[in-house]
Parts: structure tokens; sequence; C-alpha cells
């Protein structure tokens, strides 16, 4: 019997014993070294893909944002802030108070067919918004120009690039609103241009909160 409760004892000490060590070596030290690798080694990445500006952080280069003026007494859809560059419709994000920040309410993107009739309407109310807010005089944009990304969301709602087309659909627009030349947004845009990852692997884009805030401190310098 003595033996008995000895052994079931030493069992339980045993268990306990590795318990306890996997404990420490899972649930601690390993977190700690993979936690210690990403902050030497990918210490931007680890903390969020961090933008700053003004010495702020105002953001994600991995999240989108909206530039939206205020709500109007009645409004339940927020104006563009067209003196910015817009990125895609913005399924799954909130508002954006001050044009560099933003808040995140959730993700995701309409699941809406192809074919789905109040997809089409959505994708068609866009089409016109952009050339309605991208024609200024001297500059008319037209249907054919404008680029899939300007008129559909990402699957996450948050993509924060467009591409380079999108891009420059938008820059008389933005040069008329900054008091700018044409010459001085385009060299941005371009500026701010990513090509392919590794040269092969998806397709030329554009940060938009990137841009923007190369535009707010051209604008300062102006």
């Amino acid at each position: 019997m003595n033996n008995s409760v000895t052994n079931t004892a030493r069992l339980l000490w045993a268990g306990l014993r590795a318990l306890l060590v996997l404990t420490l070596v899972t649930g601690v030290v390993y977190p700690l070294v993979v936690t210690g690798i990403a902050q030497a080694a990918f210490h931007n990445k680890a903390n969020g893909s961090e933008i700053t500006s003004d010495g702020k952080v105002v953001g994600s280069s991995l999240i989108g944002q909206t530039y939206n003026l205020p709500l109007k007494k009645g409004q339940e859809t927020p104006d563009a802030a067209l003196q910015w560059f817009q990125g895609r419709p913005a399924n799954g994000l909130g508002s954006n108070s001050v044009n560099t920040q933003y808040k995140l309410i959730l993700s995701g993107a309409t699941n809406l067919a192809a074919d789905n009739k109040v997809l089409i309407q959505q994708v068609k109310d866009a089409k016109a918004a952009v050339v309605k807010d991208n024609s200024v005089p001297g500059y008319t944009v037209t249907p054919a120009q404008v680029p899939a990304d300007a008129v559909t969301s990402s699957g996450s709602g948050l993509d924060p690039d467009i591409s380079p087309a999108y891009a420059e659909l938008q820059v008389h627009r933005v040069a008329e609103k900054n008091g700018l030349s044409v010459t001085q947004v385009e060299k941005l845009v371009e500026d701010h241009t990513t090509g392919r990852t590794l040269g092969f692997v998806g397709e030329p884009r554009v940060n938009v909160l990137e841009l923007n805030i190369a535009l707010k401190d051209l604008t300062k310098g102006s």
C-alpha cells in the first residue's frame, strides 16, 4: 500500500515538473526569444509597420485610411476631402477626422457576387464620382480612364495602396486643390511608386498614406 502511494506521488511530481518545464520553455522562454529576434531583425514590421509624420505615429503602411470631410448635419456619407489623394473604396474603414489618423471599425469586403445589382450600382456610382471629382478646368476625366481599383474595394477593405494609374488620375485635382503645379504632384507620385516585389510578384503600387504625408510636406514648403 505504501509503495503504491509512493509511486503515485512520484508520478504526480514527475508530471508536475514536466508541466512546469514545458510552461517555462513554451510560455516564457520561446516567446521572449521570438520577440527578441523580431525586434532586432524586423523592428518596424514587428511594431506594426508604423508611419510617422511630424514626429507622431499617424498610421501603418499595411492599413488604408479614409480622407473625408466632417459629416454635415443630416449627412450619412461624408464627402471626400479632395485636397488629398484618395484610396480605394473604404469598405470596412471608419472615419478619418484629421486626414492622417484613422479609426478602424472592421475589416471585410462586400461579398457581393460580380453580377449583383447592388454591387453593379455601387461601381457605377463610384465611377461617376471619380470622373466628377477628378475633372478640373483644363483636364477632363473620361469613364474609360477609371481603373478598377478606383471603384472596387480589396478583400479586406483595408488596402493601403492604389495603382499608379489611379494615383496619376488624381494628379490634376490634387495640384489644383493645393495650389501646386501638375509637374510637382506627378513627381510625388513617381517618387512614391513601388515596383513589383522581387521584380515579378504583385503589381506596381502607391501607398496612399505615405504619398499624402509627402504632399502635406510639399504644401508646407510651397
